[in-house]
């Protein structure tokens, strides 16, 4: 379910609608949005709680957004913005789809997104404490945030439980599967943080001496993969293998439609959209 919810969320990262939404209200520059956006719901707050919530961010990075965006608009400005960008966006990739397909999309999901548990869970929390969305993709979009962020907050959790710090776990994965150059631009380390974190990893046992995954490390990556679908499973038990099916078959069209704007690097770490046959697709751009 995440691999479709989460494109509908990501349109306000990449699509141009989301960014000229922010940059109506004064958050010009791609991290003003993305930090003032995705940090509203907890109000007008400093880089210490961001940094907490976010986890995988270099404080310095996020230092030089916040608190600064909010002399630029209010968290409640930039909530307006974000919502206004993202259902721009997704007018724009459903506008063939009928109306009762929306609805009973966006009232399922919606269903999906009240049920989560929120103890522990900050940002899911605050998102799932906003009003509901008026018209349909509004609500849609809403309720894939609500359930984006819950996912995240227990994947941080069980991040925590390994033992590793945030420069770390994205200089690990890097050594996985991810390209470094991207990631540590995207995070804000440094090259001599990222050293040292290495160095630890090594000391840790999660890389060996020339760099590569062991297979402990191997092994808790996955326990932490597994620890997050757990995590995130009450709201779809609540809503029943039917009704699940049933939006996974609502949202396939629309979350893959969605993916064609999400970049080849991403940190939001989406696997390649899969054809009718099951073949695994690059996106169209």
């Amino acid at each position: 379910m995440w691999t479709h919810f989460e494109p509908v969320h990501a349109v306000t990262y990449f699509h141009p609608r989301a960014r000229a939404a922010y940059e109506a209200v004064g958050l010009r520059g791609y991290w003003r949005g993305y930090f003032a956006g995705r940090a509203a719901p907890l109000g007008a707050v400093d880089a210490p709680v961001v940094v907490a919530a976010f986890f995988s961010f270099a404080p310095p990075m996020v230092a030089r957004a916040l608190p600064s965006v909010w002399r630029l608009a209010t968290p409640q400005e930039a909530l307006r913005a974000r919502l206004t960008g993202a259902v721009q966006a997704l007018a724009e990739f459903t506008y063939e789809l009928t109306e009762s397909h929306l609805v009973e999309a966006a009232e399922l999901l919606e269903e999906a997104a009240g049920r989560v548990e929120t103890a522990g869970r900050v940002l899911g929390a605050v998102n799932a404490a906003l009003p509901r969305g008026e018209y349909p993709l509004a609500r849609l979009w809403q309720a894939a945030t609500t359930l984006r962020e819950h996912r995240g907050d227990g994947h941080v959790a069980a991040l925590v439980t390994t033992g590793l710090d945030p420069v770390e776990v994205v200089a690990w994965r890097c050594r996985l599967d991810q390209s470094r150059e991207f990631h540590q631009m995207a995070r804000g380390w440094t090259d001599e943080e990222w050293a040292a974190a290495e160095e630890r990893l090594v000391e840790k046992g999660w890389l060996t001496a020339d760099r590569a995954p062991t297979e402990h490390g191997t092994a808790t990556f996955r326990a932490v993969e597994e620890a997050t679908d757990r995590a995130a499973l009450g709201p779809w038990r609540t809503l029943g293998a039917e009704r699940t099916a049933r939006l996974r078959e609502l949202l396939e069209p629309i979350a893959s439609r969605c993916h064609t704007i999400i970049p080849r690097q991403s940190p939001i770490g989406l696997p390649a959209p899969r054809t009718p046959t099951g073949d695994a697709t690059a996106p169209a751009r």
